[in-house]
């Protein structure tokens, strides 16, 4: 029984959001066999979607008869693996796959979500870590900065509280969370998956391909804003990692083509400013889906630069797995590949929900200041659930 089922993940055409069923699915956890780039390019082939040539610059044209399209997870260990890196400690939501593809041919019938209510009632919430040992993390980043081995590293905490009830509410609470662009929900038999995402991770529409990472953060006030836009630390931040996105997409884009616009542009996420640039480029003639995971993955915002250095310093500071957050979540069809980045995500499991927050890490990182922020990125996510809590 699917915990939240009918829901649908960032991308979905709007006219089929209700109205698809599912047909194939293909599920994945690190460690076992095969490369899930490979394995997720094979299923959409199978399931009659062209993906091993993204440069097609044709018009987007859906139908709305057959096939509709693929919802997509890559978490970011299986993000980490595409990429040849560490994947990191195991995932504390073990129920939860690391990569998922579900293909969905469209339907006559109209398959909406069912919201009664239902009671749901939580233990507490519990951290992975204390603060200080979040602090204490953040100074050995930076004493990793000052040796040389990288500039910039993405440190996450982990959340997670017991529950005994039905979690259908609290799902939809976080997907309807403001300034949640890239927000949906994707669910198995025994998990879900909902994020309130702000963060287009990965779009490609008619052989383009763009990304739009997001770095500073401040309180949504006009004082914060100004601070935001004044930070040094935090320019410094989002340079690092646009620059990064450059280089991830320069690898399968045609030379030249690739280009940044929007730099440093504050959006707003519930009470949260916060910083974006666009990243885009032209996808270079057959350059597959494969191929695009493996040098975009696991997003640059939320892992480091270089990449792969800074995955071996996640991975040796986080006392526990990021499972299916800072990885990415969406819709594969004809023509078009939406994924929003699993920022302010939840994963459900039968009895248990988890939430991860953090932030990147600098020179001029303050280790207060960057517990202070990953428990203000980590509030309203909280409080949606709790929301839906008997007594709430």
């Amino acid at each position: 029984m699917s915990l939240v089922p009918s829901f649908a993940p960032p991308g979905v055409p709007a006219q089929c959001r209700f109205r698809r069923r599912e047909v194939a699915r293909l599920e994945w956890w690190v460690g076992q066999p095969g490369d899930p780039a490979s394995l997720l390019e094979r299923f959409c082939e199978q399931e009659g979607f062209s993906v091993d040539d993204l440069s097609d610059s044709g018009p987007v044209r859906h139908s709305e008869t057959g096939m509709c399209g693929v919802a997509l997870i890559v978490s970011s260990a299986a993000g980490s693996v595409m990429a040849g890196g560490n994947p990191g400690r195991p995932s504390p939501a073990r129920s939860v796959p690391d990569m998922v593809a579900i293909a969905y041919a469209h339907d006559d019938e109209r398959r909406c979500p069912v919201m009664e209510p239902a009671p749901l009632r939580l233990e507490g919430w519990v951290s992975s870590w204390r603060s200080c040992e979040h602090a204490a993390a953040v100074d050995r980043v930076r004493q990793a900065i000052a040796a040389g081995d990288v500039y910039q590293v993405n440190v996450v905490g982990h959340h997670h509280s017991r529950y005994a009830g039905e979690p259908a509410s609290a799902v939809a609470a976080v997907s309807a969370l403001p300034g949640g662009g890239y927000a949906g929900v994707m669910s198995g038999d025994d998990w879900a998956v909902a994020s309130a995402s702000p963060e287009c991770f990965i779009e490609v529409v008619s052989g383009w391909v763009e990304t739009r990472p997001i770095k500073g953060t401040r309180p949504a006030t006009e004082a914060g804003a100004e601070e935001l836009l004044k930070s040094v630390k935090e320019r410094a931040e989002h340079v690092m990692i646009v620059d990064l996105e450059r280089n991830d997409l320069a690898r399968i884009a045609v030379p030249g083509s690739v280009s940044v616009t929007d730099f440093f542009a504050l959006r707003r996420w519930c009470d949260l400013w916060q910083a974006e640039s666009t990243v885009s480029a032209r996808v270079a003639e057959g350059v597959g889906l494969a191929e695009l995971l493996r040098a975009v993955c696991p997003p640059g915002s939320v892992t480091g630069a270089p990449k792969l250095a800074a995955l071996d310093v996640i991975a040796a500071q986080e006392p526990v797995g990021r499972g299916p957050a800072m990885g990415a979540m969406g819709y594969l069809s004809v023509g078009r590949l939406v994924l929003g980045l699993t920022i302010r995500t939840v994963a459900v499991e039968v009895d248990r929900i988890h939430l991860w927050a953090g932030g990147g890490v600098t020179w001029r990182s303050d280790p207060d200041d960057e517990v202070d922020e990953a428990l203000a990125k980590a509030a309203p996510v909280k409080a949606a659930v709790n929301a839906q809590t008997l007594g709430c």
